[in-house]
């Protein structure tokens, strides 16, 4: 269960996305590659006889996006297929044990719709209207495609699905932007969790504030924060003491790099952990971008 722990976190639990809910022409298309580093201690539930453990865990993704008109709305889709590495270390009584895990990550799908603020435009129309205060709609999706065998506690995939549906806004001063979202992640159980018992997980609620600047096009950075609360997770019924009252803070920078290409980098820490993965998170991401 440690990495699951940890692969989710960056996947979810951890995120901090700004400009999610940013428009873009109709036909905009996005191809992605990114890296993701994960570092830090784990808090477990404290009735583990599992201390000390620390992680680390990197990502490499692959990913897709798209912007198209929905019902004459402003809509998006993405896919992301991750690869992970992870090494985890830990002391069960009075001995040391460490793991290392590689392989293929769960799958994520994210779809959004605008609401108010933005329709359809194509790119003429995108450049002559101005920013103006928007708000929609996402639902993220993640698959258990990853690696994954029962008999293990250290695992790069999860072993089942979650769903965050969320809402979001955006509201452009200036120079200035900034956005609010709220998402529930839901979570099945995994009912071949380390010998064949099913672990359950409570709903967590994910809050999220941005506030950044643009310098220029393609040139912008902003400042993330991130509430975390609920999750609580149960073997076999039997509640654990590992809900979240988390929160964190974070920094992304977004770079145009050449005609089309654009790099971002992050970087998150905690500021108040409970329970999870107290990780800092340095990623960086770049992207091409092109109209059909």
């Amino acid at each position: 269960m440690v990495v699951s722990l940890a692969v989710s976190s960056a996947a979810a639990a951890q995120e901090l996305e700004p400009r999610a809910y940013s428009n873009a022409p109709v036909g905009t298309t996005f191809a992605i590659a990114g890296y993701t580093r994960l570092s830090g201690p784990v808090l477990p539930d404290p009735s583990l006889p599992i201390t000390d453990i620390t992680a680390r865990v990197e990502i490499m993704t692959l990913g897709y996006a798209r912007f198209l008109d929905l019902f004459g709305r402003s809509a998006n889709f993405a896919i992301i297929v991750p690869y992970v590495n992870a090494d985890v270390r830990g002391e069960v009584g009075d001995q040391s044990h460490e793991a290392h895990r590689g392989g293929i990550g769960d799958l994520r799908v994210r779809g959004a719709i605008n609401l108010f603020g933005q329709p359809a435009l194509t790119p003429r129309e995108f450049v002559q209207r101005p920013d103006t205060l928007s708000g929609g709609a996402s639902l993220s999706v993640v698959a258990p495609t990853g690696q994954y065998e029962g008999s293990r506690l250290v695992n790069t995939g999860t072993n089942r699905w979650a769903f965050k549906p969320e809402v979001g806004a955006s509201y452009p001063i200036g120079n200035w932007f900034t956005e609010a979202a709220a998402g529930t992640w839901v979570f099945t159980d995994n009912d071949d969790f380390f010998g064949g018992h099913r672990r359950s997980q409570e709903p967590l609620v994910v809050y999220q504030l941005h506030a950044g600047y643009n310098f220029r096009r393609g040139l912008w950075l902003a400042l993330d924060y991130g509430r975390y609360i609920g999750g609580r997770t149960s073997v076999d019924g039997t509640a654990k003491d590992d809900e979240q009252h988390n929160s964190r803070i974070g920094v992304v920078l977004s770079v145009p790099v050449a005609s089309g290409w654009s790099a971002k980098l992050g970087y998150s820490k905690g500021t108040v952990v409970r329970a999870g993965g107290d990780y800092s998170i340095a990623s960086v991401a770049l992207q091409y971008r092109w109209l059909d």
